[in-house]
């Protein structure tokens, strides 16, 4: 990446500007530069994009991105730490890197100014990670403003994004990802990568919008995940109890004596649309 984009090593960035990696923040800084370039390409042509992302802290992934030509880069960073080291990389780049000081769980992505098509990558901070994810594919216009994320998580995580009925990973948020997004796990990411390493595998996980979702209420659909999954070892006509159980899943034709995890998306959309 030096010899690509001109600027130092990123260890040096961090040496410079004592940007050691804080737990509290979910931070885990990713080095080598050849995974950024990676992930930056799994998002596909960068050429008159603009990307959102989240956490760049040191910016290896923004340097990335740039590199890779997208046209404008806004980057949300709430450790303030990281903001001499990401001012360096917006002089490089004149007016294509806009940083935003800011807590990512507080921000409106969708009234940020893009120019172009939108798609966020970012190496997500672990403890907001699956949060943001839940933000991005629920709002309540759809198709949503983004045209593709492009997200690292812990590998459980990812397998839990990816996962589809019968499968151990199965749950809420597969539910809530397969409805609204087709999403595949691109490459994994070993600890080593990473400084300081996490004490687990890292995944990359890539998701478009599924333009013509199920018609189903956000809010029903949640409250079906919630009551079947939180109770997941239990047959649904106990889990779903206070949602009417056994008459609710007569009313849609589902046998009352089965699980939550064998159920498909299709089928929990149908239970939303019936309460």
């Amino acid at each position: 990446m030096a010899a690509l984009d001109g600027l130092p090593p990123l260890r040096d960035v961090i040496q410079r500007h004592g940007l050691d990696a804080r737990k509290a923040l979910g931070q885990n800084f990713l080095l080598d530069l050849n995974l950024t370039q990676k992930v930056a390409r799994t998002a596909g042509s960068l050429e008159d994009v603009t990307v959102f992302e989240v956490g760049p802290g040191p910016g290896g992934l923004t340097r990335a991105i740039l590199a890779l030509g997208a046209k404008k880069v806004i980057a949300v960073e709430r450790d303030s730490r990281c903001l001499p080291a990401l001012a360096e990389i917006a002089a490089h780049y004149p007016g294509r890197l806009e940083v935003i000081e800011g807590d990512a769980l507080k921000t409106d992505f969708e009234a940020l100014p893009p120019e172009g098509p939108v798609k966020i990558i970012a190496n997500l901070p672990y403890n907001v990670g699956t949060q943001l994810l839940v933000n991005w594919i629920l709002p309540k216009q759809w198709p949503p403003f983004w045209q593709s994320l492009t997200l690292m998580f812990q590998k459980e995580v990812g397998e839990r994004i990816v996962a589809t009925e019968e499968d151990d990973h199965y749950g809420r948020l597969g539910v809530l990802c397969g409805w609204r997004t087709k999403a595949h796990m691109a490459f994994d990411v070993s600890p080593q990568a990473f400084t300081p390493p996490p004490k687990v595998t890292s995944t990359v996980v890539h998701l478009t919008p599924n333009e013509n979702p199920i018609p189903c209420s956000v809010a029903d659909l949640e409250k079906v995940t919630h009551a079947a999954f939180g109770q997941r070892r239990k047959m649904l006509r106990q889990s779903l109890k206070p949602l009417g159980g056994e008459a609710l899943l007569n009313k849609v034709g589902i046998d009352p004596q089965r699980r939550a995890e064998t159920l498909s998306v299709a089928e929990f959309c149908l239970l939303a649309n019936s309460l």
